[in-house]
């Protein structure tokens, strides 16, 4: 049976729309979830699982101290990335990942919570995965966060507000800043979690959760479309990969 890898790090930030599309494609699903015990250091047989998931969270990829498991995500990321898997980082996974490629992250000059315009670069309309998103297209986001481009890493998208939402790193190996897994029903989950709603409350009136509401009634069913084509292209990517290649080598 194909295996797949998924770092959790809190309850609420789940695959969303991609777990249909595992359970789908014959994906068993592996959980590490590091907000049950922060201090786990799990000694995974990685060569066993197809490819790895990185979800997101609220904490900062430096934030070492109260969250030691970053340290350790780190370490299996960059294991993972030796064996050539393929890998998924979305928002703080995204993070994760430049992280272990040696890119720094930082808060971004704006925090991006909601529907915000994502387009692609030139890399990004060739790419297999992210070449999806035609057209500059409104995506869910909710980060303070960024990071910088890793070495060697081609960018794929951004947006007014922040310059990197989405990189490829080798052939297998993507960052996603936006949150494309999200639903209705995830995104009115989070604007009712307390440590999301004291985030919006800390904008001071310029992040406003009606207007969340109405713009993702606006923009989800677009959204949907568009995730289930991209995170197809992913898992295709990850059901074919030569795990024998390294990714150094790509």
């Amino acid at each position: 049976m194909k295996k797949v890898l998924v770092f959790q790090h809190v309850p609420y930030e789940i695959l969303g729309t991609l777990d249909p599309l595992l359970r789908r494609g014959g994906y068993r699903v592996r959980y590490v979830n590091f907000g049950r015990d922060p201090r786990a250091e799990p000694e995974l047989d990685t060569e066993k699982y197809d490819g790895l998931i990185i979800l997101g969270g609220p904490m900062n990829v430096d934030m070492t101290d109260e969250y030691p498991h970053l340290d350790t995500e780190v370490r299996l990321i960059q294991k993972m990335m030796a064996q050539g898997a393929p890998i998924l980082g979305i928002c703080l996974g995204a993070q994760l990942i430049a992280k272990s490629l040696g890119a720094v992250v930082s808060k971004n000059p704006e925090k991006e919570i909601g529907w915000y315009n994502v387009s692609l670069t030139e890399d990004g309309k060739a790419d297999p995965v992210m070449g999806h998103l035609v057209d500059t297209r409104p995506i869910f986001e909710w980060h303070g966060d960024t990071y910088e481009l890793p070495e060697g890493a081609v960018h794929l998208a951004s947006s007014p507000t922040c310059e990197n939402q989405a990189f490829r790193y080798g052939s297998n190996v993507y960052g996603f800043q936006f949150h494309m897994e999200v639903d209705a029903a995830l995104v009115e989950r989070w604007l009712n979690t307390p440590v999301y709603q004291a985030e919006i409350e800390a904008t001071e009136g310029r992040i406003d959760p009606n207007v969340i509401r109405a713009e993702t009634m606006e923009h989800i069913a677009q959204l949907t479309e568009l995730s289930e084509q991209v995170f197809d292209s992913f898992l295709d990517l990850m059901g074919r990969v030569n795990r024998t290649v390294q990714i150094g080598s790509m």
